[in-house]
């Protein structure tokens, strides 16, 4: 998986949860805040971590992963970290 594979796959999984005005502002890059930019709520993330766990199988433990986060990094949070930790899973 690349990161432009992967990067796309998360723009789909958000556009799914959120629908197509997420876009208005842009595609969905790597510097995109889950927070600042696309102004995600709480339960969205729950719906993405879902997305991504049915996508890519149990070994993307997206919640696992936020667990271990502090509340400003997860507010600070942008596409391009989430990117990367799913490329860090064992495939």
């Amino acid at each position: 998986m690349t990161n432009d594979e992967i990067l796309k796959a998360v723009e789909q999984a958000l556009v799914a949860i959120a629908g197509d005005e997420i876009l208005v502002t842009g595609p969905v890059t790597m510097t995109t805040s889950f927070n600042a930019d696309l102004e995600l709520e709480s339960i969205e993330f729950v719906a993405l971590a879902e997305k991504l766990q049915q996508h890519y199988g149990a070994q993307v433990d997206f919640v696992g992963w936020l667990s271990g986060k502090e509340l400003d990094q997860i507010i600070g949070l942008t596409v391009g970290e989430l990117v990367e930790f799913i490329v860090s899973c064992p495939t």
